[in-house]
């Protein structure tokens, strides 16, 4: 596998990225990668380069770039307030839509990608900016893990995420913990109806064992079984919809 920082051009600022592409000569789908509150950190690369394991090339923008350059920390509770305000205060919704915008584009001066039918993926605070990003119109396949907040915000102010729903393109699998108190069941149910009611081609998955964080092994709430399984459904979105 081939791994490198590349830099994203945008108006106010370089935004650096993780690139991770299979060795193996061809012509791959692009998928983009959406760190959680904690940056572009270990477990973020990790999953990038899983991606690219399966045959895509796969790319995670730094969503902080602006304001918090390099930033990369891991989960204690210090942690999480500061990659909370990061994400919420800091961060707008236009400016991560250009981002991801910016990522796709540089995947399309890639002669090893294919042009047409991007995905994304995103955790955490990234979960909740997959949402946003299925709106994209290169986008075709995304997968959401348990982004908190998008029935009733969005970051950086405005309408919840959630009101997009109808703007979606492709399809969407989303994944929640049963336990997970940051996004009670009846958040996981408004999304579901929301989904269903503008026809949006969706899978919504919940694990009533597992709490945020699932699929993080570095993450204390971290639950294999929930997360081999989101993982193959992953694999599976992937595949069929990109590589059919």
């Amino acid at each position: 596998m081939y791994t490198t920082k590349v830099y994203l051009s945008q108006p106010d600022c370089n935004v650096e990225a993780y690139l991770a592409k299979p060795e193996t000569p061809g012509v791959y789908p692009g998928i983009v990668v959406l760190q959680e509150i904690f940056g572009v950190n270990e477990h973020i690369r990790d999953v990038t380069e899983r991606i690219a394991n399966l045959g895509y090339v796969a790319i995670a923008p730094a969503l902080f770039q602006r304001q918090h350059p390099g930033f990369e920390t891991g989960y204690t509770a210090d942690a999480v307030e500061i990659g909370r305000k990061y994400a919420w205060s800091d961060c707008t919704a236009s400016q991560l839509l250009s981002d991801i915008q910016a990522a796709i584009n540089y995947l399309k001066t890639l002669p090893d990608v294919q042009q047409e039918g991007f995905g994304c993926i995103g955790f955490c605070f990234g979960g909740h900016v997959a949402y946003l990003a299925a709106t994209l119109p290169n986008i075709r396949a995304t997968a959401s893990f348990y982004g908190a907040r998008i029935t009733d915000a969005t970051p950086g102010g405005g309408l919840p995420t959630i009101k997009g729903t109808k703007d979606i393109n492709g399809t969407i699998y989303t994944f929640f913990g049963g336990k997970d108190a940051s996004i009670p069941q009846n958040q996981v149910n408004e999304i579901t109806q929301e989904l269903t009611k503008y026809h949006i081609s969706h899978r919504v998955f919940c694990y009533n064992e597992a709490d945020h964080g699932f699929f993080c092994d570095r993450r204390s709430s971290y639950n294999a079984q929930a997360a081999a399984d989101a993982w193959e459904k992953v694999q599976e979105l992937f595949a069929s919809v990109l590589k059919s």
